[in-house]
């Protein structure tokens, strides 16, 4: 008979005393907000806010985008307390996670798409004042976004993540391969072939939309 090693517990047999009493009462208090115990939460909220606050601050860079994602995310756990569990890893891992995803969809604005459209394109452009710009420059310009969104949601799972992370989120590549607990070779082949991707899917589109200028 094979017996199965349990890879939870050997995994945080190599954590510190402090690290595994830390996860304990995290897990502990996830476990009664979700039998509803709001003083569990208010404790929740008072010990691990303010590393929830750091997490969405590095992925947005804006004080104020940070504390509106921070209270997303706390509100998120009052209703999915429940669907943590040990096999999804440490709880701080897991709430670090919904923060990130929260955080990187929060910048999937037609700001940020114009930004990811301008690094694809790489050309230097002669900026237009802005009271020359007509009311066909704006209509162009969503159009163009819609088109990069469009592009960007036919990567594959793995390109999608590491460009979201590294455009929309302004993460460098070894910041990126940290989150994502991939080696750095790796995150830069993603991005290249997610970026050269994007160029096939983009180019025609956008040559068409620039020749009917």
């Amino acid at each position: 008979m094979i017996i199965k090693s349990d890879t939870s517990s050997s995994s945080n047999s190599r954590l510190s005393p402090e690290i595994q009493e830390s996860d304990r009462i995290a897990a502990s208090l996830l476990k009664k907000i979700a039998g509803g115990d709001r003083r569990s939460f208010d404790e929740f909220t008072e010990r691990y806010e303010g590393v929830i606050y750091a997490t969405a601050l590095k992925v947005l860079r804006h004080p104020e985008d940070a504390r509106d994602v921070t209270q997303d995310v706390l509100v998120k756990i009052w209703d999915k307390a429940a669907t943590y569990s040990r096999g999804k890893g440490r709880p701080l891992t897991w709430v670090a996670t919904m923060t990130r995803n929260r955080a990187i969809d929060r910048m999937r604005t037609f700001q940020c798409q114009s930004r990811l459209q301008d690094r694809l394109e790489g050309e230097a452009k002669t900026e237009v004042p802005r009271e020359q710009e007509s009311a066909a420059d704006d209509v162009c310009r969503e159009e163009e976004g819609a088109m990069i969104r469009s592009a960007v949601m036919r990567l594959s799972r793995e390109q999608r993540e590491v460009i979201e992370m590294a455009y929309f989120a302004g993460l460098t590549q070894s910041e990126i391969a940290d989150s994502i607990g991939a080696p750095l070779g790796t995150v830069k082949a993603r991005i290249r072939r997610g970026v050269q991707r994007l160029r096939t899917l983009l180019s025609p589109k956008l040559s068409f939309a620039a020749a009917a200028i």
